[in-house]
C-alpha cells in the first residue's frame, strides 16, 4: 500500500513570534557590528602599513642621498690625477657646479667639473648608476654644449658616469654611448675608456 505525502502548503507553516523575529533582529545587528570593526580595524591596520611604507621610502630616500654624497667624495678628491694619467691634463676640479642662464632657461648641476683651457670632463656620481642615469647625463652634456655656445666657450666636452655599484649593463651602456666608466677597485677606483673614440660635444 502506497503512502501518499501532502505538501504542505507556505500558507499552512507557522509564522515566528515576536521573540524568535527580534532574536534574529538583534544577531543580524550584532554581526553588522563586528563586521563593521572588523572594516575599521582593517582599515586602521592599511593606514598604519601605509604611514610606516611612506616613512621607509623617506629614509631610503635620504640614506640614497648621502650614499650618493659619499661615493662623490670619494670619487672626487683624486679624479683629476686619475684622468691626468690617461693624458687629459686638467688643471681644475670643482664639484657640485651649478650651470645657469635664466634668459635662455637651461640649469642643470654637474657633480664632478673637470676642466682646462681646451676640454672639460662632466662627471656624473651615482651610488648605483640606471641607463636612465646615463641618459639623463646625455641631455645634461647637449644643454652644456648650448651653455657654452651661447657664452662663447668653444672648449670640447666629455662625459663620464661614476657608482659605487655598477651593473654590467649599465657599464656597457655608458661605454657604448662614449662615456668613461669609474668604478671601484679595492681601496681606490678605476677608469675604463668607451669602447671606441670618447664622445665629444
Amino acid at each position: 500500500m502506497k503512502t501518499v505525502q501532502t505538501a504542505r502548503h507556505p500558507q499552512d507553516a507557522t509564522p515566528p513570534g515576536p521573540e524568535t523575529i527580534w532574536a534574529i533582529l538583534r544577531e543580524t545587528a550584532k554581526r553588522q557590528e563586528e563586521t563593521a570593526r572588523q572594516m575599521q580595524e582593517t582599515d586602521r591596520k592599511m593606514q598604519e602599513t601605509d604611514r610606516k611604507m611612506q616613512e621607509t621610502d623617506r629614509r631610503l630616500g635620504k640614506l640614497g642621498i648621502r650614499m650618493g654624497e659619499v661615493v662623490e667624495y670619494m670619487v672626487a678628491p683624486n679624479l683629476r690625477d686619475k684622468f691626468n694619467e690617461l693624458g687629459f691634463n686638467f688643471s681644475q676640479s670643482n664639484q657640485n657646479t651649478i650651470i645657469s642662464d635664466k634668459d635662455n632657461k637651461i640649469s642643470f648641476e654637474i657633480d664632478v667639473f673637470l676642466q682646462n683651457y681646451s676640454k672639460a670632463m662632466l662627471v656624473e656620481v651615482k651610488t648605483k648608476p640606471t641607463t636612465k642615469d646615463v641618459k639623463d647625463h646625455i641631455k645634461r652634456l647637449d644643454k652644456m654644449r648650448v651653455y657654452a655656445d651661447l657664452h662663447g666657450d668653444k672648449r670640447t666636452f666629455l662625459g663620464a658616469v661614476a657608482g659605487a655599484v655598477m651593473t654590467d649593463n649599465v657599464k656597457e651602456y655608458a661605454l657604448k654611448q662614449g662615456f668613461f666608466v669609474i668604478e671601484p677597485s679595492g681601496e681606490t677606483f678605476n677608469i675604463i675608456p668607451p669602447n671606441n673614440k670618447p664622445k665629444e660635444w
